[in-house]
């Protein structure tokens, strides 16, 4: 599959038994793409998920050590909060963080690679988790969907910007 052919497609692989790998090319350049994943100027435009959430805390301390919270709000009033710590950050093309959905959920390290190539910036985001069964349980909560919709969202809001 050439990397023109996944624009708007997300592709989702278990490349590991602890491993699950999305990847989709963004018609943007590296370094937006980069900014989007990484500054609060961004993220609160398309790391949705389902419609119906708010993004109402986008805190980000881009340096290795440095701490990011991200919390949500639903129009029920469901509330949910993502934290963790950047392991290494290296403008434009990699990040490594850590990232905890609470006491429910074990945490996992997460790797963001960004390629770029004729204008077309190729992103693939790995998590590893702990276990077979926590990547498992992952991939059974609706993960895939809500990670596709906010790229969706995130086509659109690069568009806007680009």
């Amino acid at each position: 599959m050439t990397t023109t052919s996944r624009i708007g497609v997300t592709t989702f692989t278990t490349p590991s038994d602890r491993e699950i790998q999305a990847t989709r090319a963004f018609n943007a350049p590296r370094e937006l793409v980069f900014d989007a994943y990484t500054s609060p100027e961004h993220l609160p435009h398309w790391m949705l998920g389902p419609s119906g959430w708010t993004m109402t805390v986008c805190e980000i301390d881009l340096r290795p050590g440095g701490a990011w919270r991200f919390a949500w709000r639903k129009d029920d009033g469901a509330e949910m909060e993502l934290t963790g710590v950047y392991r290494e950050v290296a403008r434009p093309e990699r990040v490594v963080n850590t990232e905890s959905w609470g006491p429910d959920w074990p945490d996992t390290v997460n790797t963001l690679v960004l390629t770029e190539a004729d204008g077309l910036t190729t992103m693939v985001s790995t998590s590893l988790y702990p276990s077979l069964e926590a990547r498992d349980a992952a991939l059974g909560s609706g993960m895939k969907e809500g990670m596709s919709l906010s790229f969706d969202r995130l086509d659109a809001h690069l568009a806007a910007r680009a």
